[in-house]
């Protein structure tokens, strides 16, 4: 492992397959719960769904072996803590196993060993799919407020692990650019990449920092389906990282709901959603769509070293069509004057 790539290495490590039987069996000798076990989608882990007999639900979390034992002590502290802070707002917790542990090892058919843990379910309709209105734009910018509010004196030995997903890290990106197959992707990384140097590493020192979610994306953020405008809860917090808080705010706002209005307005809205809880300065938001546009083409080298790595793994899209639908998506955060605008329509400038 070349010490320049070992960070996204570590992302691209595939889970062990494990079949649903073993997951009911996992959860039934070990936490006493019989369950019908159903598979969900993960980058990394291997997760499932369950419903108990009782009509409780849970996810089931088989950890990737590569994943840093440390790191997820982390996530498990850091969902606690949020239940404490901020009862409000629904995240999963893990439930504790008949001895009060919260993981435990299963040996793997490979003779692999992992570590399993369960989490409570947060039921919710994914943000994807609620229709776009001013109320959840605003109330989404609030949540993010609230979680870093609830996120903002919890602090953890790990908190130095590094995450490819964290944007801090972006500049490494140059070391995996030459896998983003069309020549036009790559070039709009590279131009990125330089404008990051320019503009977000002399400041950075001076963005406000702490432990954040660090992937608030459209799959990770529920909405009650009853009322769409409210925020139900967050799940998936595999990706928490010590960053800069506005990172995690840029990464929420890369995938909000809009098309109802313009893109300058929906943002305008989100981020006085963020203000009127919490502070926001003229430097981070004149950063905002540069930083939005960053975690866009960062999907996209992320997702292209995976197939450069793992050539058979369908898990991303990287047709061309699906490239050129990315770079018309970043196009529009790179819009001219939109870091300007944004700052004085938040009245900062």
């Amino acid at each position: 492992m070349r010490a320049e790539t070992a960070i996204f290495d570590t992302m691209a490590a595939l889970p062990l397959d494990v079949p649903e039987a073993e997951a009911e069996a996992i959860a039934q000798e070990r936490w006493g719960i019989a369950a019908i076990a159903r598979a969900l989608p993960g980058e990394r882990d291997r997760n499932f769904h369950l419903r108990a007999a009782d009509g409780a639900e849970y996810v089931l979390k088989f950890a990737n072996p590569a994943e840093d034992a440390g790191f997820r002590t982390m996530q498990i502290a850091a969902l606690a803590h949020i239940a404490a802070k901020d009862t409000g707002i629904a995240v999963p917790t893990a439930v504790r196993l008949p001895d009060g542990g919260v993981e435990t090892i299963v040996r793997h058919a490979s003779g692999v060993d992992q570590q399993v843990r369960l989490l409570t379910w947060v039921s919710g309709q994914q943000i994807a799919h609620a229709p776009p209105s001013p109320k959840l734009r605003a109330a989404y910018g609030a949540l993010v407020a609230r979680l870093q509010s609830a996120l903002a004196d919890f602090t953890h030995p790990a908190r130095d692990h590094e995450m490819a997903w964290d944007l801090q890290h972006a500049p490494r990106l140059r070391h995996i650019a030459f896998t983003v197959q069309l020549p036009e992707a790559r070039t709009t990384l590279l131009e990125l990449l330089d404008e990051y140097d320019r503009n977000v590493l002399p400041v950075f020192a001076d963005l406000p920092r702490q432990i954040v979610h660090n992937d608030l994306n459209r799959h990770n953020v529920l909405v009650d389906p009853a009322d769409t405008d409210r925020i139900a809860g967050v799940i998936d917090f595999g990706d928490i990282a010590e960053t800069a808080a506005v990172f995690d705010l840029a990464i929420a706002a890369v995938q909000l709901p809009s098309g109802d209005v313009s893109l300058e307005e929906a943002l305008a809205q989100f981020l006085a959603g963020y203000r009127a809880l919490r502070a926001l300065s003229a430097t981070e938001v004149a950063l905002f769509p540069q930083l939005m546009a960053t975690r866009y083409a960062l999907g996209l080298a992320l997702a292209s070293w995976h197939r450069h790595t793992q050539p058979d793994n369908p898990h991303f899209d990287l047709s061309e069509e699906s490239v050129r639908k990315r770079l018309a998506v970043i196009a529009t955060y790179r819009a001219p004057g939109l870091g300007v605008a944004l700052v004085r329509r938040l009245g900062l400038g």
